[in-house]
C-alpha cells in the first residue's frame, strides 16, 4: 500500500526547467554557506567498502546493505555505503586534517529496504561532513554551536534562492530551539517519538532534538543510532516544520562522534561487542583515531522544504511504486 500523500490543492510551484535550476542554486550555494561556516573542504567519497572493514553505517542494524563481489581481488566482498559516518573519521586522520579544520562530501548511497512515502526513497543523497574537535569540545555548547551554523547556512542559502526566484514564499525559522529526547517523552508520553516530533516542531518551527540512541525513561529509544559514530549523549536531530506536508522534515542527522569511553559503552548497550575487532573500532578503541564531529545533511530534503515540494521525487529521479506514481499524476505532480 502506496504511503504517498498529496495534499489537496497542492500545486508546484516551478517548472520543470525552473525546478532544474532551483536545484543546482541550492547545492552550489548551501555548499559555500556550509564550508564558510564549518571550515571544511570538499574531498571525494566512496561509493562502496570493502564488507570487512567496519567502515560500513549500519543504520538500525536490521538493513540489508547492496553487496556485490569483486573477482579483480579474489572474490572479495563490497558493499555499497549506507553512510559516511565512520569512512570520515578516518579520512580525516588519512588526509592530514588538523584541529578545527575538517571535510564535506557528496555521499550517494542505496537503501535497498527503506520504506517509500513523499520523503523516503532508495536512494540517498546527502552532504556528509567531519570535522577535527578537541577534547574540551565534546560537550553540548559546542554541539549547539555547530547547529546554530548550518542552520545559518540553510537560512542564507533560501535567502539567495529567492533573490532568483521570487515566487518562492517559504520562510524558515532562524532560531533553533533545542529540546532532548527524554524532555519529549516527558511532554508527550502517549505520543511516538515521530508524534512528539511533529506536534513540538509545529509549535517551535525549527528544532534540534538531543539524544538519540539510548534508552529514555519508558525504556526505549528515541530512535535508532548505531554504536560506533555518534556518541548518543551527544547527538541529534535537526527538525523543520513543513507548511506543505504539515509535519516536521528531518534534514539533518549530526553529533559529536564517540571517544573511547563512549565506543566502549555503546557496543555493549547494543549487543555489537562482536565489532570491537573490525579494523576501524580496533583502531578508536586504542585511541588512533581523532576526536571529531559531523552529520549529514539531506540534499532533496533541503531542496523540497526550500522549493515546496510535496513529494521527494519532484526534486530527484527515482523509481516509484505504481500507486505513487498514479497517486501523483492524478494530483498533478511531476516526479523526476
Amino acid at each position: 500500500m502506496s504511503r504517498c500523500y498529496i495534499p489537496e490543492g497542492y500545486v508546484q510551484v516551478l517548472d520543470a526547467y525552473q525546478t532544474q535550476r532551483a536545484i543546482e542554486h541550492i547545492k552550489s550555494a548551501f555548499q559555500r554557506e556550509l564550508c564558510a561556516a564549518l571550515n571544511l573542504k570538499r574531498v571525494s567519497a566512496p561509493l562502496f567498502v570493502a564488507s570487512d572493514s567496519g567502515l560500513n553505517d549500519n543504520l538500525s542494524g536490521k538493513e540489508r546493505p547492496v553487496s556485490f563481489d569483486v573477482p579483480a581481488l579474489d572474490g572479495a566482498h563490497a558493499e555499497v555505503v549506507h553512510s559516511l559516518a565512520k569512512w570520515k573519521r578516518l579520512a580525516l586522520l588519512r588526509y592530514g586534517f588538523t584541529m578545527g579544520n575538517g571535510l564535506y562530501t557528496d555521499m550517494n548511497a542505496i537503501r535497498r529496504d527503506e520504506e517509500l512515502d513523499n520523503i523516503h526513497s532508495i536512494y540517498v543523497d546527502q552532504w556528509d561532513w567531519e570535522k577535527v574537535i578537541t577534547r574540551e569540545a565534546r560537550n553540548i555548547d559546542f554541539l549547539k554551536l555547530m547547529v546554530k551554523a548550518i542552520v545559518h547556512a540553510m537560512c542564507a542559502t533560501e535567502e539567495q534562492l529567492q533573490v532568483h526566484f521570487p515566487q518562492l514564499q517559504h520562510k524558515l525559522c532562524r532560531e533553533v530551539t533545542f529540546v532532548t529526547a527524554q524532555q519529549l517523552c516527558e511532554l508527550y508520553p502517549d505520543l511516538t517519538p515521530e508524534q512528539r516530533e511533529n506536534e513540538f516542531t509545529k509549535i517551535h518551527k525549527t528544532v534540534f532534538v538531543i539524544g538519540i540512541g539510548d534508552r529514555l525513561s519508558d525504556g526505549r529509544p528515541h530512535g535508532t543510532r548505531a554504536p560506533d559514530y555518534d556518541d548518543w549523549s551527544l547527538n541529534g536531530d535537526l527538525l523543520f516544520w513543513n507548511d506543505v506536508l504539515g509535519r516536521a522534515l528531518e534534514l539533518s542527522s549530526m553529533g559529536i562522534r564517540v571517544d573511547e569511553a563512549a565506543m566502549d559503552y555503546q557496543l555493549h548497550a547494543a549487543d555489537c561487542d562482536d565489532r570491537r575487532e573490525l579494523p576501524f573500532h580496533k583502531m578508536l578503541l586504542s585511541g588512533e583515531l581523532p576526536l571529531t564531529a559531523g552529520g549529514g545533511i539531506g540534499q532533496s530534503r533541503l531542496c523540497m522544504l526550500l522549493m515546496g515540494c510535496a513529494h521527494i521525487g519532484e526534486v530527484q529521479s527515482g523509481i516509484w511504486d505504481e500507486e505513487t506514481k498514479r497517486i501523483c499524476a492524478e494530483a498533478g505532480v511531476r516526479l523526476l
